[in-house]
């Protein structure tokens, strides 16, 4: 099968990144400084995100709702990698504004792959989906491997499955070099606080400074989740880029189950400050999937990658940046 862009090996590297003052984002141009030092790289942030990109790059302001500003800012960053990790990202939201997830997700992913489409370059293209696309999957048919049908639940989940599978068309329609992340839940320094985790931890940060009350609000605590540290996910992007198969879907997660109660009760094993905990009615999903836990074995056959960082020290790093944030 087709890999990755061996032909840009000695060349100056020319990198676009989608949502490049997000999360995943800015840790993925850290790594790149280091495994790319000399690449040339663009950000690409949407006009109305008050996010600032790292000051490294060349910063692109556009929308991917908008094909006459995508087909301006890929005839200027004209890149040889572009990684996609721009979208609409919260489940909860999805709900409220189904559209809005679709438009981001599905036909934002229309527009960027079409305007690459033009070029007179083959870009190599990692798109960043969800392991929400497989839905509420039996636990004896966990973990998960890349296989199993798209069956999702919330319209997040669904937005995420024409995504993926309009990344797929492009390849197998157009030839063009793609790849297509299936995340699992990933967290780590910087997350943003909307997410259970980061909500768990962004709390008792606040809590510790006496900023609220020692109530930390949760909501369902018994779904099981695999999480993987966003600094692994940012390796497996560059090595998506230059060796995975082009075309494939690649599970990325650590292959290791745990509660969300387990998250939150290491979370609050590193505070000394005694805290009640309460669950919000508000926090709980119309519809949840009780276990999600992935199979990493195709990704890591193909690139050799594997999760190195414990959950443990991913949780004490995203609560330490909470402290320093409050």
């Amino acid at each position: 099968m087709e890999r990755g862009p061996g032909a840009l090996s000695g060349a100056v590297v020319r990198i676009l990144i989608t949502g490049a003052s997000g999360f995943v984002g800015r840790h993925l141009v850290e790594h790149l400084t280091t495994v790319a030092p000399d690449a040339d790289i663009w950000g690409l942030v949407w006009s109305e995100d008050p996010g600032e990109a790292p000051p490294s790059i060349h910063r692109l302001t556009g929308d991917l709702a908008l094909p006459s500003s995508l087909a301006h800012n890929i005839e200027t960053a004209r890149p040889d990698i572009v990684f996609h990790l721009a979208g609409a990202t919260s489940v909860a939201s999805s709900w409220q504004q189904p559209d809005r997830s679709f438009q981001v997700n599905a036909l934002g992913t229309v527009n960027l792959l079409e305007a690459l489409r033009l070029l007179d370059s083959r870009p190599v293209v990692v798109v960043a989906t969800s392991a929400e696309v497989y839905g509420a999957v039996p636990e004896e048919q966990q973990p998960i491997d890349e296989c199993m049908p798209l069956k999702p639940i919330s319209p997040y989940a669904a937005s995420k499955a024409a995504q993926d599978l309009i990344t797929a068309q492009y390849h197998r329609g157009f030839a063009m070099p793609t790849v297509r992340f299936r995340l699992f839940p990933h967290t780590g320094p910087r997350r943003q606080a909307h997410f259970a985790a980061s909500s768990f931890a962004h709390q008792i940060a606040r809590i510790e400074r006496g900023l609220d009350p020692p109530r930390l609000k949760v909501g369902n605590l018994d779904a099981v989740r695999d999480f993987t540290d966003v600094r692994d996910v940012a390796r497996a992007y560059w090595l998506a880029a230059t060796s995975a198969c082009a075309g494939e879907a690649y599970n990325i997660c650590s292959g290791r189950g745990v509660t969300i109660r387990r998250v939150l009760e290491t979370l609050l094993s590193f505070s000394e400050v005694e805290i009640e905990v309460e669950v919000d009615p508000a926090r709980l999903r119309a519809a949840d999937i009780p276990r999600l836990v992935g199979d990493h074995s195709r990704f890591t056959s193909a690139t050799g990658w594997m999760p190195e960082i414990p959950l443990e020290r991913t949780l004490q790093d995203l609560l330490d940046g909470w402290r320093e944030a409050v």
